[in-house]
């Protein structure tokens, strides 16, 4: 006997919202249909799915496989939805945008929503395991990287590059300098993101090639909170330039020595590459 969609839907409701309650306000349906209907689906194939404790679920082994399959025929079921409530003009629906940085994001959003003004989209920043991770579990629509994708399961398409700078502080020996080499970052005080930022893997995978040992002095997961720390001269920072806002305490240094750059690209499941909203997207920004 086929699987009944209404049966998988309520046990992703349960799954996403850990709770059966919670589920069935989500859903608009009343709490023992949800229940009779997991309850169903396990009998059926003779499985546990979730594990009640009080009012809250855990997934078993096989509900957390199955979770990660009905995040998939939900996003596809959305899609249909938009598609044909809209006749394929993207009247309507959310588009949401996972991004390293909001510098490109914004101008890409403003873009897309010039030509796309019905479509709610919503972002969510972070690092670049982060972004990709996000598209990768169905939380995010698009990743906005700054590095390539080695990944089947990824259609990356390349935006820009730019070249990677050191900022100082006024204080700082280098400030003023319009160079700096690489050699001259070992045993420097550098406060840099945490592991999983492009710029500071970029940074890294230079100093291992130019035989150059670097070690942060901080490590800290936000970019306001780097900048921050340069600036109270606590030590030396790296940007991508472009990212780099004009501040009376600070000054850019570029590599003499190296080229160290970012390459930003745009991302999405390759399963997916063909859904109105997302090829609308890509269409959008990377036209000239």
């Amino acid at each position: 006997m086929a699987i009944v969609f209404t049966h998988l839907r309520s046990f992703h409701a349960v799954a996403e919202n850990r709770g059966f309650t919670s589920a069935a306000h989500a859903l608009n349906i009343s709490q023992p249909t949800v229940t009779t209907q997991v309850k169903e689906l396990e009998d059926r194939y003779g499985v546990e799915l979730v594990v009640r404790r009080g009012r809250r679920v855990e997934l078993s082994e096989t509900g957390a496989a199955l979770f990660d399959v009905t995040k998939r025929i939900m996003s596809l079921h959305e899609e249909a939805e938009e598609l044909l409530l809209s006749s394929g003009k993207l009247e309507t629906g959310q588009l949401r945008l996972a991004a390293v940085g909001p510098f490109h994001a914004t101008e890409m959003v403003a873009r897309f929503l010039a030509k796309y003004p019905s479509i709610e989209v919503s972002m969510l920043l972070g690092n670049s395991d982060q972004t990709l991770q996000r598209v990768l579990d169905l939380e995010s629509d698009v990743a906005i990287l700054a590095h390539a994708v080695d990944d089947p399961r990824i259609c990356s398409v390349p935006f820009s590059t730019h070249d990677v700078v050191v900022f100082v502080n006024v204080d700082h020996p280098w400030y003023g300098r319009e160079r700096v080499s690489i050699t001259e970052l070992a045993n420097q005080p550098l406060i840099l993101r945490e592991v999983g930022s492009t710029t500071r893997r970029a940074l890294e995978q230079a100093a291992v090639e130019a035989e150059v040992h670097i070690k942060p002095l901080l490590e800290i997961g936000s970019r306001e909170g780097v900048w921050k720390a340069v600036e109270r001269g606590l030590g030396i920072g790296v940007v991508a330039d472009f990212e780099f806002v004009a501040h009376p305490r600070l000054g850019t240094i570029r590599f003499s020595d190296v080229s160290i750059r970012t390459e930003y690209r745009l991302c999405c499941l390759e399963e997916r590459r063909a859904s109105p909203k997302i090829e609308a997207f890509m269409k959008t920004v990377l036209a000239p």
